[in-house]
């Protein structure tokens, strides 16, 4: 346990040195290491590839489930895409050192805002080792140095793909420890990094609810979250019929194991009877398991009775809940009641109810007649994410390069001194 501690304290004390250096450099030099890490990745695909099948092999006798396996595992093409990332993120327009809401004051100095990055950034994720590349990539372009611990089942993953990741570093003549992985297994090292107060910045947790819980319990130091994804999308009595099933099979159909697929369909009462046979029966056909209130079943009779938590699951998988309510007011009620403040959706030809669901829907996405499944920092616009915040203070919904940085006062003055 010393020894992790004192492993830590290492590595958080180069993070913040290099910090300071990844805070200086100009954005030709970031886009210099981006390139290059993306040519050392594709350069090392076999290698990487290599190092995975150990954590693949390892993950099978330990007997992790499929999907697990298959988010774990990486192919030519996932190695492809992880360049094609980088390579996108070096496209992207740097945030840092940008100035705005320049403005006189009375006593004639200039006062304004200037963006910067946060510092030391940790991120803590499992299974897919991508992230690693995603992570590193976001982290750099802002500025940023950052401490990644991935998951103990990718371990030989991320350390090569992290091997990539400080030659092109390196490439750019930027500080190696801009990026270090953690490598090693023992869990103590989250607890460690998530109170290294003095080094660590801010806290990004990405993995399943579980995880998420345990450092937003533990940690000392802020983080940037979201628990889980119970999005809803709510068809109203004005809604496009057509418009409302297509937006209501993609939220759902599109993938089902993400944080923004639709868990709970909401119906007003005076259109569930056009609405839901024919969208119930494109469910059915896609093998999406069905559980709902009582008015709901009386229009499709294979539903199952949906219980109390079915309104508070996530289920990441082909199963939906269904209610059908009065109005406007009883869906806000019960997103209130039962949302994760993620994504919600509103499918309605009545632009004032259209309003009250943007302003009165307290989520970290709010639609009007769009899928919950756009709710995404490449959909937004955004290049990469590091994740999908659903907290209130500093970054909300996706996370991009702006949500890595913070502002701070700027003065411009000409000699005036306060009277």
């Amino acid at each position: 346990m010393e020894d992790v501690k004192q492993y830590m304290q290492s590595v958080g004390k180069q993070a913040r040195a290099a910090s300071r250096l990844m805070a200086q450099a100009d954005t030709n030099t970031k886009n210099r290491a981006l390139l290059a890490i993306a040519d050392a990745i594709l350069h090392s695909s076999a290698a990487l590839i290599a190092a995975n099948s150990k954590d693949v092999a390892a993950a099978k006798t330990n007997g992790l489930d499929a999907a697990s396996v298959d988010r774990l595992t990486l192919t030519e093409k996932t190695i492809k895409g992880m360049a094609e990332g980088l390579q996108q993120i070096a496209q992207l327009a740097d945030p840092i050192g940008e100035i705005s809401d320049m403005k006189f004051r009375p006593s004639g100095i200039q006062v304004g805002k200037m963006r910067v990055p946060l510092g030391v950034i940790g991120i803590i994720y499992e299974s897919r080792p991508n992230v690693t590349a995603d992570a590193a990539g976001l982290c750099l372009k802002s500025g940023n140095a950052c401490i990644l611990r991935g998951g103990s089942e990718a371990l030989h993953s991320n350390q090569a793909i992290a091997a990539c990741v400080h030659a092109g570093l390196k490439a750019a003549g930027l500080p190696e420890t801009a990026v270090q992985v953690v490598n090693t297994t023992d869990r103590a090292a989250v607890g460690e990094l998530i109170t290294l107060t003095a080094y660590v910045d801010v806290i990004v947790p990405r993995g399943g609810k579980e995880l998420i819980e345990r450092i937003s319990n533990e940690a000392r130091i802020p983080v940037i979250k979201h628990l889980h994804g119970v999005c809803h999308v709510y068809i109203d009595d004005e809604a496009d019929i057509g418009k409302a099933i297509r937006i209501a099979d993609n939220a759902k159909t599109h993938r089902y194991g993400v944080c923004n697929a639709m868990e709970t369909l909401l119906v007003n009462t005076n259109i569930a009877a056009k609405v839901l046979p024919e969208l119930c029966k494109i469910y059915l056909d896609k093998g999406v398991e069905l559980r709902g209130d009582d008015a709901s079943r009386k229009l499709v009779s294979q539903m199952k009775v949906a219980t109390e938590e079915d309104w508070h699951t996530e289920y990441l998988a082909p199963i939906l809940s269904i209610r059908v309510v009065a109005d406007l007011d009883a869906a806000i009620a019960h997103i209130d009641t039962y949302g994760s403040q993620h994504t919600d959706s509103i499918v309605t030809e009545n632009y004032t109810k259209a309003m009250r669901f943007l302003r009165e829907v307290d989520s970290s996405s709010v639609m009007v007649n769009a899928s919950t499944r756009f709710a995404d920092g490449f959909e937004y616009g955004l290049g990469a994410e590091i994740g999908i915040s659903t907290d209130k203070i500093h970054a909300r919904g996706p996370v991009g390069l702006e949500g890595l940085t913070s502002q701070k006062y700027i003065v411009l003055g000409n000699g005036q001194i306060r009277v």
